[in-house]
């Protein structure tokens, strides 16, 4: 690679959403419960056979949840990407910052639909996911480590 970003962000709907979710970490396994665009189904599969369990992002993850939460938009740390499509890129891109470019930082953002998408599960404006998105760019620039701010599940 010519030019190195310094920060990569995958961005990636997920229906059943109701907030703008940060993933905190991507599992090395592909468990998909349907075909992807080229028919093909995984069924628990490494996504590599050298790589970790998993791999934790390296964005400031709560500052940025804190950060579009300041701004009145519903956010939330996720400590799930899936198994599917979204879990495999995450996976990839901090496969690849691991192994190959280890001052890349990077993650991936869970957005709900659009309203113009459903009428029967959660949705956002278009509108507000941009703003959202523009939040975590920025928080991501701004923040080299991540801010203490409680945020987990109690299940």
């Amino acid at each position: 690679m010519k030019n190195f970003p310094d920060i990569v962000i995958c961005v990636g709907q997920a229906g059943g959403r109701d907030k703008i979710s940060i993933e905190q970490v991507a599992i090395n396994l592909i468990e998909a419960r349907i075909p992807d665009n080229a028919g093909v189904q995984p069924s628990g599969i490494p996504i590599h056979e050298d790589g970790s369990n998993a791999y934790f992002s390296n964005l400031p993850v709560k500052a940025i949840v804190k950060s579009i939460q300041d701004h009145e938009i519903p956010a939330e740390v996720s400590y799930s990407a899936g198994t599917f499509v979204c879990n495999e890129l995450m996976y990839q891109l901090l496969y690849m910052i691991q192994n190959e470019f280890p001052s890349i930082r990077g993650g991936f953002i869970h957005v709900p639909f659009a309203p113009e998408q459903t009428d029967t599960h959660p949705s956002m404006p278009i509108a507000t996911v941009t703003e959202a998105l523009q939040l975590v760019i920025e928080a991501a620039l701004t923040y080299q480590e991540d801010i203490k701010f409680t945020t987990g599940h109690i299940h």
